[in-house]
């Protein structure tokens, strides 16, 4: 039985009803538990980058590491830039590079840098589904790319078989968190070989409230 739009909708209600009040905005974020699926199998794990119809709710953080071209057109768009030499640095520093990873959503980088990127950042960068968007060292036009990454979610099915995105934020509409939920959804089941049939249940929750189960 397929899932309906509006049973997202109800669900994202009752979540945002049931969650107490904070002194910040909350996250609305989904849950979806899949079944029959072997994730010993690497063709059965994945890495997913969803474009939300309605945005993330909160602008995500965006570093860009490069030098030249790319870094100016990074400081035109108030990005923040990391050097070749600062990513040098970086290298000296673990605690710093994790405090990187940590910190910022999204990565742009030049694909010169992207040797030392891996060698220097891709232990910290990777476990975090982190890894940067690759752009030509002369790229002078970062907007498109900027543009598209503030309304994109990157998700994966890693080791367990559940599926944790973002879809937005508590001060959103209803109707527009169910959008970006089902955005979600179908690109998961797109994944799966058997489709909606490996979903075993979803859930939509606020980042401190407890979880509601979308209704089939």
């Amino acid at each position: 039985m397929a899932f309906d739009r509006q049973k997202f909708v109800e669900a994202v209600k009752e979540a945002k009803a049931r969650a107490k009040p904070r002194n910040f905005t909350q996250t609305v974020e989904m849950a979806v538990n899949l079944k029959d699926i072997d994730l010993r199998k690497p063709e059965n794990r994945f890495k997913l980058e969803v474009v939300l119809p309605h945005g993330r709710g909160k602008e995500p953080k965006i570093a860009v590491i490069a030098d030249g071209a790319v870094a100016e057109a990074a400081k035109k768009l108030g990005l923040d830039v990391i050097s070749g030499e600062q990513l040098e640095e970086l290298a000296k520093s673990p605690r710093q590079a994790r405090k990187l990873a940590k910190n910022y959503d999204f990565f742009i980088a030049a694909a010169p840098l992207m040797p030392k990127i891996g060698r220097y950042l891709g232990r910290y960068l990777g476990p975090r589904n982190k890894m940067p968007q690759v752009v030509p060292p002369t790229m002078t036009n970062l907007e498109p790319i900027v543009a598209r990454l503030k309304r994109t979610v990157r998700i994966q099915l890693k080791n367990n078989p559940v599926v944790h995105a973002r879809i937005g934020t508590e001060d959103m509409d209803d109707e527009k968190l169910a959008e970006n939920a089902e955005a979600v959804l179908n690109a998961i089941i797109n994944k799966l070989e058997r489709g909606e049939n490996q979903v075993k249940s979803v859930y939509v929750k606020t980042t401190m409230g407890p979880a509601v189960k979308v209704e089939r």
